[in-house]
């Protein structure tokens, strides 16, 4: 079992997260955060840190984003890996923008 990054990370992409990974297991691409499966040891330190609640343990996974486990696993092999943080998009499309 593994950590996964869902939705409401989307066009969000706030970098929380990433800092306090021990294993640095986060890649990302323009407008998404992912957790590598293999890499992730399920700490846990991101998942208070995220802003937005994006961040799931694969088991308790809201039934509606079952299908980003999947999308984190395919999409770790062809993003960069993250370890710094960084400004967030904060788009138009991020439901959990900060003001």
């Amino acid at each position: 079992m593994t950590h996964v990054v869902a939705e409401p990370c989307f066009d969000c992409k706030y970098t929380d997260c990433v800092v306090v990974c021990p294993v640095d297991c986060f890649y990302q691409s323009e407008l998404l955060l992912y957790i590598h499966p293999d890499e992730c040891i399920d700490c846990e330190a991101c998942v208070p840190e995220c802003p937005v609640e994006a961040i799931f343990h694969e088991g308790n996974l809201p039934e509606q984003w079952k299908e980003y486990t999947t999308l984190n696993a395919e999409m770790v092999t062809q993003s960069s890996n993250i370890a710094e943080k960084q400004n967030p998009l904060n788009g138009e499309q991020c439901v959990g923008k900060k003001k």
